[in-house]
């Protein structure tokens, strides 16, 4: 036997986002959100689908939540759906969407669930992208608005805040890459907006502290590793700007006031001028009570000429990959953990995501995902060892609560524990979700099972 044992104070549980799972996408008040436009774009969302119905948790929430009770979590990280609260973005506040959130987390509470709320997980209001979006510094102004909103709405509910979930795919995956919404494809734009995000990330934990509100709040970056095929400074330093675009980029400022020089230089390099305004980073370094970390996958890479906009090409070394084609690397997890602790300290961190996508269909009314459960048991290990290694975990919350709309691949790709027939909306606990339910009752799981 080889026992993984957690402490006892370790907090446990699960995430999901709004436009992923709530549905109502046009109820009770609810403005259009980028994605409610990105999705009926033809040709960015796999089979044209959309978040209009989703899971339907708008109207199931109390069976979902009954699901977590079941389950056994201490935490449960949603996201508030922007539109549902300002449909225009700010001004007018849309009383029945505040109700829902309202009737959702007393829900969570009843069953002694503690809600971790999520203010920006991607569903910009289309009202405020037809004005520039987050390329609007006036975006910001709105952003503080709607934060300041919530804290003071929701304060002795809700006692942990996340502002942004994973700032990386918001500016270079929306906006250099153009896989999520709005779909651009400028690096310019995308590195601005990555500036404009953390002000916002920034004057919101400053709204939070000036309103001496009750609870602890952070941001979730999402992170991944390149192990360096070989010790050849060119390998190391391609593998380098590689992690620097997700760790570095988005959290030196936070933790040092300033951008790493290394990548300022590269993306001169490439043409990119940073626009950086008196007091932003300032702003943007407020101190914060913890990092949410999303970690899913890494890979060894080595220095390839012209290749990608960091000369770093990834090696197929075989590693097994889950059914949405990411690599499988637990030593990763472990790497950019240490990484993060080396760079900053001992920072409170919570695993904010973490999960896989495996498409397995119910049979009989049961979903063997064993697949799944050997990812959990690899990189809970692997989390154990950065806490054996100093990194300061306080909790762990998988990535997915339930099969959901996964972005552009739509819902071709399942990374839940509960399965979602999205013909009928019927969830079925899967192997996973008893596998996870036994470790959280066990404080420790057995590696070799």
């Amino acid at each position: 036997m080889a026992i993984i044992e957690f402490p006892k104070d370790m907090k446990w549980g699960a995430a999901t986002a709004s436009y992923q799972v709530e549905g109502g996408a046009f109820e009770d008040g609810r403005g259009a959100s980028i994605w409610d436009t990105f999705s009926r774009t033809p040709g960015k969302v796999l089979n044209g689908d959309n978040g209009d119905v989703a899971c339907d948790t708008y109207h199931r929430y109390e069976e979902d939540i009954k699901l977590m009770k079941e389950l056994g979590i201490d935490s449960y990280r949603f996201s508030v759906a922007w539109p549902r609260i300002f449909p225009n973005g700010r001004g007018e506040v849309n009383q029945p969407g505040v109700d829902f959130y309202h009737r959702f987390v007393d829900t969570l509470l009843e069953n002694g669930i503690e809600p971790m709320c999520t203010l920006y997980h991607w569903d910009l209001p289309q009202a405020l992208q037809d004005e520039g979006g987050w390329a609007n510094r006036s975006t910001i102004d709105a952003f503080v608005e709607y934060s300041e909103f919530m804290f003071k709405e929701f304060q002795g509910k809700i006692k942990n805040w996340i502002t942004l979930n994973e700032p990386w795919c918001v500016s270079f995956l929306s906006n250099f890459i153009g896989e999520h919404a709005p779909g651009n494809k400028d690096l310019q734009l995308a590195t601005d907006i990555s500036h404009h995000l953390m002000v916002a990330h920034g004057r919101s934990v400053k709204a939070f502290r000036t309103l001496k509100i009750d609870g602890q709040i952070g941001y979730a970056p999402n992170v991944t590793w390149k192990e360096p095929f070989s010790n050849k400074q060119e390998d190391i330093d391609a593998c380098k700007r590689e992690v620097g675009w997700f760790v570095e980029w988005f959290m030196d400022p936070v933790f040092k006031g300033s951008y790493p020089q290394f990548m300022v230089d590269w993306f001169e390099s490439k043409g990119v001028k940073m626009n950086i305004q008196d007091g932003d980073l300032q702003d943007i370094s407020q101190p914060i009570d913890f990092l949410g970390i999303n970690y899913y996958t890494g890979n060894v890479a080595r220095y390839k000429e012209n290749s990608g906009l960091f000369d770093s090409e990834d090696l197929d070394m075989n590693y097994e990959r889950t059914d949405i084609g990411w690599p499988i690397y637990p030593e990763g997890f472990y790497k950019v953990l240490t990484y993060i602790t080396e760079l900053y300290g001992q920072v409170p961190i919570y695993i904010t995501e973490n999960g896989a996508c495996y498409n397995d269909e119910a049979e009989n009314g049961r979903v063997k995902d064993q697949r799944r459960i050997t990812y959990l048991q690899l990189h809970l290990a692997a989390l154990k060892r950065s806490m054996d290694s100093g990194v300061n975990i306080k909790g762990y919350l998988t990535w997915s609560l339930m099969d959901n709309f996964e972005w552009a691949f739509g819902y071709s790709m399942r990374f839940g524990i509960v399965h979602v027939d999205f013909r009928t909306l019927v969830r079925t606990k899967k192997d996973s979700y008893y596998w996870y339910k036994q470790t959280l009752e066990n404080g420790w799981f057995d590696l070799t099972y």
